[in-house]
């Protein structure tokens, strides 16, 4: 038999760690039902109830509410082990919609990839989606306030150091004309940089580049454009020029041409693409061609995070992954930013600190040696957050494909049903190293049923989350096969299939139109002779 000395307890409270350790021939116990509750349902205003022992359903377990927001936590576990459905007991238990003790205050901001938690979470939730169905909000993300390198990286495809300069510099000229025509608070014209938050027009950008580049010129000192046709900025309709001749008459080349009409192009198509409408004409963020914008980022963060409901869900579910990993670090980075900075004013995450879920991490928190936006602001909240009020919560079913700094990161560890060894390697290694033995169990647990271990438990635990109501679960329970191949087919058609495919919207459905088509014949000829 071995022994692990974990804590003590002193009065009707117990602590981790030992203020004394004890003697050779010193008694031992059976732990008694009291104990456990002593150690695992301790009572306080940062306890919040999460579920039963395994072992005995009538003990409650208890974490810590501060120390799982600040201290940041990981949900791990395979597909269909309970990881969704875990997520909703947790945010749930932490608010506690009508009843006492809630926290009407809290702010969590949720990114849901597959579209699991609008209604699991609609009593206490405001969603924001990409693909907004008929009642919910749309989700806009000005593409203004991303780093240029990554706003660049999306819509001009891979660029050489010359060719990044070249958009760059047009960008910094476009920002700086419309700060001075345009007053923005706190930003002083002497400070500006081409990655300050300051509207311009994507549009015009593209329509004055492209002008540069496919431009002729006539006349001695080749100076004259040789301009047919205008372009317009506004329906992304290129310029047309006269085409370059071979001999000495011209038009002529422009020799400063800077070699982007391909990148030029791959922009001017990613405009045209209504599946980008979300971050390349964000609604009332979208800039004119002058660069004016009905709204700020004020308001963009009060939608976000100043509602009254407790938590924001932003429904990515019909991104496309060519733009996941942007969208994503360029959301949290909006966030951060703008908590970072106002940390000591009451909307700011000291006062009233903030909790971030990502589902399905593994997608955009890859530990590859060139960070992606996202796990570059990721890894910043998991080294930084905790002292101005961001906290993050990792969620996903392939821990070996996360970055490990931020894995490491996680001072809370979910550890739901794992069958994969280099999943369960993962865990072990963010476990502490008397904990090692329970990754053995994590391929046996039941479905819903987590080791707990970190800052937030006084001592690890295996225990059964508390289930939701099956109206408040999350949609992403398996699908009913023996049901489902049992009924009788009734053919739909995949017309709509194709229609939804297209559309990128699962909603998305074909017009029905009711064509009569009748043989054309011609008129009969008069009678008679007649004409």
């Amino acid at each position: 038999m071995r022994v692990e000395l974990a804590g003590e307890a002193l009065g009707q409270s117990f602590e981790r760690g030992l203020s004394q350790l004890p003697s050779i021939n010193d008694a031992v116990h059976i732990v008694t039902e009291a104990d456990l509750r002593r150690i695992y349902g301790s009572e306080g205003l940062d306890q919040i109830a999460i579920g039963t022992l395994s072992s005995s359903e009538s003990i409650t377990v208890k974490l810590s509410l501060d120390a799982l927001v600040t201290r940041h936590s990981a949900i791990l576990g395979s597909t269909g082990s309970g990881k969704s459905t875990t997520v909703a007991s947790l945010l749930r238990s932490v608010v506690r919609p009508n009843q006492d003790g809630g926290a009407p205050a809290s702010r969590i901001l949720l990114l849901d990839l597959h579209g699991e938690y609008t209604h699991a979470l609609a009593d206490f939730a405001r969603v924001y989606s990409a693909t907004p169905q008929p009642g919910e909000r749309p989700l806009f993300v000005p593409y203004w306030a991303l780093q240029s390198r990554d706003l660049l990286n999306f819509v001009a495809g891979g660029l050489t150091e010359n060719q990044e300069i070249a958009f760059t510099d047009k960008i910094q000229d476009m920002k700086a004309a419309v700060l001075a025509a345009t007053n923005f608070p706190g930003l002083d014209p002497q400070s500006l940089t081409v990655d300050s938050p300051v509207p311009f027009s994507l549009k015009q950008c593209w329509h004055d580049l492209i002008d540069f580049e496919m431009r002729t010129l006539n006349g001695p000192q080749r100076d004259q454009p040789a301009l047919e046709q205008a372009g317009d900025p506004a329906t992304l309709t290129p310029p047309r020029y006269t085409p370059a001749a071979m001999g000495a008459a011209g038009p002529f080349l422009n020799q400063q041409a800077k070699g982007i009409r391909r990148q030029l192009n791959l922009m001017r198509s990613r405009l045209l693409d209504h599946r980008f409408d979300f971050i390349l004409h964000p609604g009332p963020w979208e800039p004119q061609l002058d660069g004016t914008v009905e709204a700020d980022l004020d308001r963009l963060l009060d939608d976000w995070l100043g509602h009254e409901k407790p938590v924001t869900i932003l429904d990515l579910s019909g991104v496309p992954s060519s733009v996941l990993t942007t969208l994503v670090g360029s959301i949290l980075r909006i966030v951060y930013e703008a908590l970072y900075w106002s940390r000591e004013k009451t909307e700011g995450g000291i006062h009233r600190p903030l909790l971030v879920v990502m589902e399905e991490a593994h997608r955009y928190l890859t530990g590859a040696k060139e960070d992606g936006p996202a796990a570059d602001i990721v890894k910043r909240i998991a080294k930084e957050g905790r002292k101005y009020g961001i906290g993050a919560m990792v969620v996903s079913q392939r821990p070996a494909e996360v970055d490990e700094t931020i894995l490491s990161q996680c001072g809370t560890i979910f550890a739901l049903r794992l069958s994969n060894p280099e999943d369960r390697a993962r865990v072990k290694g963010a476990l502490p190293d008397n904990l090692g033995g329970l990754v053995d169990l994590l391929p046996v647990l039941r479905t819903g049923e987590a080791i707990v271990a970190g800052e937030a438990a006084r001592l690890p635990v295996r225990c059964r989350v508390t289930l939701p109501l099956p109206e408040q679960r999350p949609k992403s329970s398996d699908p009913k096969v023996s049901e489902a191949w049992a009924n009788k087919r009734v053919a739909e058609g995949y017309d709509r299939v194709v229609a939804s495919w297209r559309a990128q919207r699962t909603f998305a459905v074909t017009r029905d139109l009711s064509i009569v088509r009748v043989p054309v014949q011609d008129a009969p000829e008069p009678q008679g002779g007649e004409v």
